[in-house]
């Protein structure tokens, strides 16, 4: 997942968020249904050790560390950084980071088409507001991650829950989803980006196109080292 970040008198700044799924994070050790039934063919998994140094290489910024998933870098860095965030990911637990200095380019058809979602884009989607988004999660559920969400109740009505009580806590204490409580609250941690996830250094990045080419070579991608070499 991928986020740039650019600000007024200073240069543009990419970082590429990555998960570690060799190592369980806090979300996996609270439940342990989180994202349960996933597997990952070896060869995916050695990619994915390589591919944050192919982007360091070309000059950009690769966050990574056990204990976190790529959402949680996206979710420093959009908090972190003082200017505008462009925020590319498909995942709409991303969503929750819109503002009005913070937009996700979300795929709509491959990657040919891209759809721009500031804040009125996510409450047309979702009927709430983007800082609701966490709270929406853990009332409706998420099937990808294996949170099951309050019995009953699916995404309208999660909303209409919130519209009417302005967050999943209040609703907790109007009485609302008693014998529930507990676990809808650490639905909404899980679904919660962490955004005290530790971040590299964004400032003074230009492509470095010329050694992402020698890089990407020693690997054996010939074409993609030349259509590298031919930007520098």
């Amino acid at each position: 997942m991928l986020v740039r970040l650019w600000e007024a008198e200073r240069p543009d700044a990419v970082l590429v968020g990555w998960d570690t799924l060799t190592t369980p994070t806090y979300r996996h050790e609270a439940f342990a249904a989180y994202q349960s039934g996933r597997v990952f063919e070896e060869s995916l998994l050695d990619q994915l050790e390589v591919l944050p140094d192919v982007v360091r290489a070309c000059g950009f910024a690769a966050a990574k560390a056990e204990g976190y998933e790529a959402d949680d870098f996206l979710a420093a860095a959009a908090h972190t950084w003082p200017g505008d965030v462009l925020v590319a990911t498909s995942d709409r637990d991303a969503f929750q980071l819109v503002s009005d200095r913070v937009t996700v380019l979300q795929p709509t058809k491959g990657v040919s088409e891209m759809a721009r979602i500031g804040p009125a884009g996510v409450r047309e989607r979702y009927g709430v507001d983007p800082e609701q988004v966490p709270d929406l999660i853990a009332l409706r559920g998420d099937p990808s991650d294996k949170l099951p969400g309050a019995r009953g109740i699916g995404p309208k009505k999660a909303a209409d829950v919130l519209r009417e009580f302005g967050s999943l806590e209040a609703a907790l204490a109007a009485g609302r989803f008693a014998t529930e409580a507990e676990d809808l609250r650490l639905y909404r941690r899980i679904a919660a980006m962490d955004a005290s996830a530790p971040l590299p250094p964004l400032a003074n990045q230009s492509p470095t196109w010329a050694g992402a080419s020698t890089f990407i070579r020693s690997l054996g991608l010939n074409a993609l080292a030349d259509r590298l070499a031919s930007l520098a």
